[in-house]
């Protein structure tokens, strides 16, 4: 065992061996982890001048997820690479319990730093102290988790918060007599889709005469059961103008279903269409007035992290705990080409 993680368990078993004898990973969750667990790269080189490489064990959302997330996997691959001194694992899923699980498992491989980018909010505080305990440095990215800032070095995260009242102000401004909308959720719980929905749901609920949410279901990112949602809401003969889906493969989903009942959508029709996260093809969309709204969603973190990586590793304080990606929303009546060039995705 490392010496720095020696230290870390030998000072602190009295006060902790009843913490890590409940929060200790089970069988099962070594063999979870294992299943989703890809080793990336595992062959010998320098790092910070010590010669050794920097053991990671990223978590992440599945990669197939969206546009979004296939980007995001993109460039922390890249970055954490045998080439640049890391010795990098990745594991993936969207289920809380299984991210967990990898995490106990990539605390026993004893990892210098766990990268998370959670399923859900909730539940993280056991394992992250368990990392604690063992000298593993954690980092969030991408989302933020509901648990005590003292167990993570460092969170490189979207205000997922903002992203949606961005949003929402926008369609506010778009001055409707009504708002009927179709909101089509991401996964329940996650920190994109509590961040993107809450406004919505403020907006409805601070004026009902004005605000419908003609229907609200999650999609979980997913395109088809997003069109199979706008569909039955056709087929139900639901009055709506505006199509809120809370990332691009589901608007995208969702003007399927429209085109399909040959309902007009875009600038100067009769719904209104908006996404979030800013793939290429959606913002392409917006420039020929297909679609009316796109919020960004920034997926390339990894220059960050390295950057407190880094740091760390060099003994020094951090700044800041907190990152902020920088983000805006696109409209279709004022997007450029030179706008869909710089930040799709």
């Amino acid at each position: 065992m490392k010496a720095k993680k020696f230290l870390a368990i030998f000072t602190s078993t009295a006060l902790c061996a009843a913490m890590l004898a409940a929060c200790g990973s089970s069988d099962s969750s070594s063999k979870a982890a294992d299943s989703t667990a890809e080793n990336v790269s595992t062959a010998e080189g320098g790092a910070g001048g010590s010669g050794e490489l920097i053991k990671v064990g990223i978590i992440n959302n599945d990669p197939n997820e969206s546009g979004y997330r296939t980007a995001n996997d993109k460039d922390l691959k890249a970055a954490f690479s045998k080439e640049n001194g890391f010795d990098a694992q990745f594991s993936y899923s969207l289920k809380n319990d299984e991210q967990i699980a990898a995490a106990q498992k990539y605390i026993q491989d004893e990892v210098d730093y766990l990268l998370l980018s959670a399923a859900d909010t909730a539940g993280w505080d056991g394992v992250l102290k368990e990392a604690q305990t063992a000298g593993v440095k954690v980092i969030l990215f991408d989302r933020t988790i509901d648990a005590d800032e003292s167990l993570y070095e460092a969170s490189i995260v979207s205000d997922m918060a903002k992203e949606g009242q961005t949003a929402v102000d926008w369609l506010k401004g778009q001055g409707l007599d009504s708002y009927k909308v179709i909101h089509i959720q991401g996964v329940m719980g996650s920190a994109a889709q509590k961040g993107r929905s809450g406004a919505l749901t403020d907006a409805a609920a601070a004026d009902s005469s004005k605000w419908e949410i003609v229907a609200e279901q999650t999609a979980e990112w997913n395109a088809e059961k997003a069109q199979q949602i706008v569909q039955s809401v056709i087929d139900q003969g639901k009055d709506f103008n505006v199509i809120y889906a809370e990332n691009d493969d589901m608007a995208k989903g969702a003007v399927a279903a429209l085109d399909k009942a040959n309902i007009e959508h875009g600038v100067g029709k009769k719904v209104i269409v908006m996404g979030f996260d800013c793939n290429k093809w959606a913002l392409e969309e917006l420039l020929n007035k297909n679609w009316n709204y796109d919020g960004q969603c920034n997926p390339f973190q990894s220059q960050y992290i390295k950057e407190v990586i880094d740091k760390l590793q060099k003994g020094e304080k951090l700044e800041k705990k907190t990152i902020i990606m920088d983000e805006k929303g696109f409209d279709a009546s004022t997007i450029t080409q030179e706008d869909v060039d710089k930040y799709g995705i």
